[in-house]
């Protein structure tokens, strides 16, 4: 990755562009090789430019969090998205989803019966137009159902006029240390598990969605068709740490400037502050994180606090200690949530700033 280009004011956030496209296309070939289909979160990247990218790049669709962001992506030219959560559809929710449904293929995802008999009773004459894919819990234990429930959830769904094309989940527990081979592995098993008691029950499965950064690469075909990986495009500090990538893989920074510089005594540590704080690099630390966010070109040195617009960074010993004034590249922990924090970011290719993309569908929440 290239440096810091002079026209950039700090904090800013940075992509490169060359090894953003080496990501998209990387992913592609993976998973073709495979014989799975990719449908790439957007969540990750808000980002019309970067969705063309991966289109290009042989995704089927995309993946999004929420009706706001389909809508978005959508008004940019994408024919083909999953709104990978469970839904709860009332009247407005209902009318945008059919006014979707005119300029896009769109599925949905549902965990209960009841769901499933709300979204059917809102949608109408539209039920049809819309997919549903019962979410089952592989393991993360957030939403989902248990593969045994999974023809209750879906026979909901056929009744209440939907057309239910298969089953995902989302391996959310691989993003741990030594959990993605777990992970993958406990995805593909509860998934055909689900498969097998939707087709015994007349099901016809045609969409089968799993997959996460941490785990696409390693998820087995049996029963998979498709995987929904987000970070991969950037890279963070997690995935960094879980060793699902390396800093040659990082294509998102956030560009920080050297503001306060201490060599440490007896009582306080070595150390420099950066004013790029939590309004720029996100909160999120996992437990098993060690820090919040890594430095591009020193991998010794931790962040170890955040303020709203400060980080302190301990400096190792064996180190010279950054000046006042010298530009640094903070890899932040959670590259989803530092993306929504900013309004564009800055393109950068052979440390030349080349644009800026406007982050489309931030704030796009509901």
């Amino acid at each position: 990755m290239s440096g810091i280009p002079v026209e950039i004011d700090t904090p800013d956030i940075l992509v490169e562009l060359d090894v953003l496209q080496r990501n998209i296309e990387r992913m592609a070939a993976a998973l073709s090789a495979k014989g799975l289909r990719l449908r790439p979160h957007a969540k990750t990247h808000k980002m019309p430019e970067v969705a063309a990218r991966q289109l290009a790049a042989g995704a089927v669709g995309l993946t999004v969090a929420t009706i706001g962001e389909a809508e978005v992506f959508a008004e940019h030219g994408a024919t083909d998205l999953f709104i990978a959560y469970p839904l709860w559809i009332g009247p407005r929710q209902a009318e945008r989803l059919r006014r979707l449904t005119t300029r896009a293929r769109i599925a949905i995802g549902t965990d209960s019966v009841e769901a499933a008999e709300a979204a059917g009773r809102q949608l109408g004459a539209a039920a049809g137009d819309i997919e549903v894919l019962v979410e089952i819990d592989s393991g993360h234990h957030r939403s989902g159902v248990r593969p045994a429930r999974a023809v209750e959830v879906a026979d909901a769904a056929a009744r209440a006029g939907l057309r239910v094309g298969g089953v995902f989940t989302f391996p959310g527990h691989g993003y741990a240390p030594d959990m993605p081979e777990r992970a993958a592995a406990e995805e593909e098993k509860a998934l055909g598990e689900a498969v097998g008691a939707l087709n015994a029950a007349g099901f016809e499965v045609t969409r089968v969605s799993g997959g996460s950064t941490p785990t696409a690469e390693l998820t087995g075909s049996s029963a998979i068709t498709e995987a929904r990986p987000g970070v991969y495009v950037f890279g963070d500090a997690q995935q960094l740490e879980l060793g699902r990538c390396s800093t040659a893989d990082i294509a998102l920074t956030v560009a920080a400037t050297v503001v306060s510089r201490h060599e440490g005594d007896d009582t306080t540590p070595r150390r420099v502050v950066l004013d790029a704080g939590s309004k720029i690099l996100g909160g999120d630390r996992p437990a098993w994180a060690t820090g919040f966010g890594r430095l591009m070109d020193h991998p010794g040195a931790r962040i170890t606090a955040l303020s709203e617009h400060h980080a302190t960074v301990v400096w190792p010993a064996d180190s010279d200690l950054p000046g006042l004034g010298e530009r640094l590249r903070v890899i932040p922990n959670h590259v989803c949530v530092a993306v929504n924090l900013v309004d564009d970011v800055a393109v950068v290719s052979g440390g030349e700033l080349v644009g800026r993309w406007r982050v489309a569908a931030r704030g796009r929440n509901a």
